[in-house]
């Protein structure tokens, strides 16, 4: 006997339900898999730190501007020593330390369509992530967190228009980036903020995914397929390159200041995501299978009360040998 309308329907409903999360979830999952090899800098192409006269000879794009972000221009003594390598090794580089009062300010003058959901981010953050992505795309230049020391000067990633740094387990960070002012990809990132903007209700959560270092991942990957020319591609710099290494760009210091009790949750996650996705899948499929039978026993249990036969009365689960037949109760 073919199955019956209401149970088409649920099996449609869940079909649906799961291509809904699956949609929802994709790019995620295809970070998973990403590691950046497309348009990785190659180590070949970066001039060792004393070959001057190659370095040099490389185009320049990125204006020699250096971006960092703090409250006010006090800045923690474990940074100072972090800032004050990247200012030694770029004094030929404009330097913009961005306070709380400058970058609102900023917002305010140049971006006030902006300003709402900026001051109303509901940790610093957040607002500390956004503001080098608008000062990026308006200046250009680097941007440096600043526990991120300088180790080399920077020069040969001004000869692209745009990059930024693989981070692990997948995706890139925001800690350390560069840009030519309007670049496509930094004007994709500004136009996604407010869409983006949501309460997790977790702290890292929320910060991560709407304007950290995954939101700027996803961002990067919906950008991918829209790259046309090298000037609009988006460079990255892979783990080698970053720190270290002899011949890395950066020395990272103690940061993470702003993390709280569920980042050590979020990180054991991260690290052992493979065991946490089929977690997941198991736990999914175990609500549906629960749902099928509790659908099942219900539409069973009514069928005892009507006059026509159970559309259910020819089936059978594949683990009872002689079907699960709905009882009739004789009074």
């Amino acid at each position: 006997m073919r199955p019956s309308r209401g149970l088409l329907l649920f099996l449609l409903a869940n079909l649906l339900l799961i291509g809904l999360l699956l949609h929802s979830v994709f790019t995620l999952l295809t970070l998973l898999f990403e590691d950046c090899s497309n348009d990785a800098i190659p180590a070949i192409d970066i001039p060792a730190p004393d070959a001057l006269e190659e370095i040099n000879k490389l185009p320049q794009y990125i204006p020699k501007i250096i971006h960092q972000t703090w409250a006010n221009e006090s800045i923690p003594e474990k940074w100072q020593k972090a800032q004050k390598s990247c200012r030694d090794l770029h004094e030929d580089y404009e330097y913009m330390l961005w306070t709380n009062e400058k970058a609102r300010n900023f917002i305010a003058k140049e971006y006030d369509w902006f300003l709402e959901t900026y001051d109303n981010y509901p940790y610093p953050i957040m607002r500390a992530d956004a503001i080098r992505y608008f000062i990026l795309n308006h200046y250009g230049g680097i941007y440096i967190d600043l526990d991120d020391g300088c180790e080399r000067r920077l020069d040969p990633l001004l000869s692209y228009h745009a990059w930024l740094r693989k981070t692990t387990p997948s995706g890139i960070s925001n800690d350390a980036m560069g840009s030519v002012p309007n670049h496509p990809f930094f004007k994709s990132v500004l136009d996604s903020l407010q869409k983006y903007n949501r309460n997790w209700q977790i702290p890292y959560v929320t910060v991560m995914y709407n304007t950290g270092p995954l939101f700027l991942s996803v961002i990067w990957k919906e950008y991918l397929p829209t790259v046309k020319s090298e000037e609009t591609r988006v460079r990255i710099l892979m783990p080698a390159e970053y720190n270290d290494h002899p011949w890395s760009f950066f020395g990272v210091y103690k940061g993470s200041s702003w993390h709280r009790n569920d980042a050590k949750t979020i990180f054991w996650m991260g690290q052992h995501w493979l065991l946490v996705t089929v977690v997941v899948f198991a736990f999914c499929a175990s609500l549906y299978v629960c749902g099928f039978y509790a659908y099942r026993r219900v539409h069973l249990r009514d069928s005892n009360y009507s006059a026509h036969a159970s559309p259910f009365s020819s089936w059978s689960w594949p683990w009872s040998k002689n079907g699960y037949k709905p009882i009739k109760h004789e009074v």
